[in-house]
């Protein structure tokens, strides 16, 4: 919480281009997969964050659930796009392409988060030792504005 949630998914943003990057580089099986590690650092932080980052986005809407049914649905497009777009470059310009492409990708998605999506995590978050919902230890929490 001391450091909020986007420098460290910013880390998993940029861990995305820099894999594609890399994989350029030498095709020897040791290193690939060395490389692959990089990938599951990155989704571990991004699975980790999305989920926290969404709520604090949706926070005192009520509608957690359908915004994360929309972004789900949009990174399912985005995933079957990716293989689809890749696939297509790999067959025509080589699998170089293909990896550079997508690291251009990642690297506008990083770029995009990194100018235009302020810190999440709310100030009482940052601040409070106590819960997060307004209360201290043995009172009832607040109720927000809505009333629930």
């Amino acid at each position: 919480d001391a450091w909020g949630r986007k420098p460290i998914f910013l880390v998993g943003f940029g861990i995305l281009p820099l894999r594609g990057i890399l994989y350029t580089l030498w095709d020897n099986p040791y290193y690939l997969m060395t490389v692959q590690l990089l990938d599951g650092v990155g989704a571990g932080i991004f699975g980790a964050l999305f989920f926290i980052v969404l709520a604090d986005i949706m926070r005192g809407t009520g509608r957690y659930n359908i915004a994360q049914g929309a972004v789900l649905t949009v990174m399912g497009i985005g995933i079957s796009l990716s293989n689809l777009v890749a696939g297509q470059i790999a067959e025509h310009f080589g699998y170089n392409a293909a990896f550079l492409t997508l690291a251009a990708i990642a690297a506008t998605a990083f770029l995009v988060y990194f100018f235009f999506m302020p810190e999440t995590r709310h100030a009482d978050v940052a601040t409070s030792s106590g819960p997060t919902n307004g209360g201290s230890e043995g009172e009832p929490a607040k109720e927000d504005e809505e009333g629930k």
